[in-house]
């Protein structure tokens, strides 16, 4: 039984990720800004409502901790999208994405670090469109730059805490049938479901920082 936290467990590929390891019989802490009924009475499963935009709300992830004296698994899985021209984008526009996308991640990652240990993993899910030469796609000047500061921060992480023990990866995925993607592209029809991607995340994050650390997995099937 391991204890493992997931961000952005209202809906699509992160509902899937925390239900399936809580079906496993692990622990899993459910951070989202809205708590999904699916996730209610699950006795592996504690929901907290965690805005990542704000700092502030954090602080609710470190009360939890104390009583969890250890983590062995975070997946970042939270993320925002803007789909709009750039020349419409704003700077709060950019601001809101980088603060989930980004310092989200950064700022809940300082917060778990000391309940890391030898064997953790921390796992990064950007995007396709994150990773330098893939095919980008107008309108998501924000979320793909943002993706890609992902990357970046996942390997420097990787790099300042390799003698830890702790691993440090991302998985960059290519597009999923998700809620996000529908409301952003309506008409494209994606080849992997929410909880087809959710399984192969489930493996990776068990199995995967045991050979890999530092590294970005490309998951798409497609292109995007």
């Amino acid at each position: 039984m391991k204890n493992i936290i997931i961000t952005g467990t209202s809906r699509g590929i992160g509902l899937e990720l925390a239900l399936l390891f809580a079906q496993a019989g692990h622990n899993v802490l459910a951070v989202s800004r809205k708590i999904p009924q699916a996730l209610l009475g699950n006795q592996n499963i504690t929901c907290l409502p965690v805005d990542l935009a704000d700092e502030n709300s954090l602080t609710q992830v470190e009360d939890f901790l104390a009583g969890w004296k250890h983590v062995d698994a975070i997946v970042h899985n939270a993320g925002t999208l803007i789909h709009r021209p750039f020349f419409k984008t704003t700077t709060a526009d950019f601001e809101h994405v980088y603060r989930v996308n980004v310092f989200g991640v950064a700022a809940l990652t300082r917060i778990c670090l000391p309940y890391l240990k030898k064997g953790s993993h921390v796992v990064g899910i950007s995007s396709m469109g994150g990773i330098q030469g893939s095919m980008k796609f107008a309108g998501l000047s924000a979320y793909s730059s943002s993706k890609g500061a992902l990357i970046t921060l996942m390997e420097l992480l990787a790099e300042e805490y390799k003698e830890t023990g702790i691993a440090f990866n991302v998985l960059a995925l290519g597009a999923v049938q998700t809620e996000m993607l529908a409301e952003a592209f309506p008409e494209y029809q994606a080849p992997v479901s929410a909880k087809e991607m959710a399984s192969y995340i489930y493996d990776f994050t068990l199995t995967g920082g045991k050979f890999h650390n530092g590294k970005i997995i490309q998951v798409s099937s497609s292109t995007p």
